[in-house]
């Protein structure tokens, strides 16, 4: 299998979601795929303290990954091209140490990057249809305008 011994790899079943998400843990590293790469499971994986490395695709579904990646400030894991990719995947699965640091980097960005923050995000969609409202109700045409950023 391409070098890779069979019993690191796990085949699992369907589950419940909260279950699915425990069991990411065991993952040690996660790799996006093109044209379609992952949207809620990079996510998810993420979220559970995955690192994901992926190659910026050239459609919304091939981004999505990089996307999520470039909001938790992780421009190390997005490749540009496959051959960085392969090996940007390669260095990391034979690097311990450095895959351990990004786990830790990524660790203590759960519970503080917006990304993951429902509730601010609930706060600024919530301050954007309030805006709107105020653009709308003495009649004025839609426009484009700013959400201030609340903690």
């Amino acid at each position: 299998m391409r070098g890779v011994d069979p019993a690191r790899l796990m085949f699992a079943p369907k589950v419940e979601a909260t279950l699915h998400l425990r069991r990411l843990c065991c993952a040690e590293l996660m790799l996006d795929t093109l044209p379609c790469g992952m949207h809620t499971t990079a996510s998810d994986a993420l979220w559970m303290g995955v690192p994901v490395v992926t190659c910026r695709g050239k459609s919304f579904a091939g981004r999505v990954a990089a996307g999520l990646l470039t909001a938790l400030e992780y421009p190390e894991l997005i490749a540009e091209r496959m051959e960085e990719y392969e090996a940007l995947a390669r260095a990391l699965a034979q690097d311990p140490a450095r895959l351990r640091a990004l786990k830790d980097k990524l660790a203590g960005k759960r519970l503080s990057a917006p990304l993951f923050d429902a509730a601010r995000f609930c706060r600024h969609l919530e301050q954007a249809y309030v805006t709107m409202i105020e653009i709308a109700r003495p009649g004025e045409a839609p426009r484009a305008f700013d959400v201030a950023v609340q903690p």
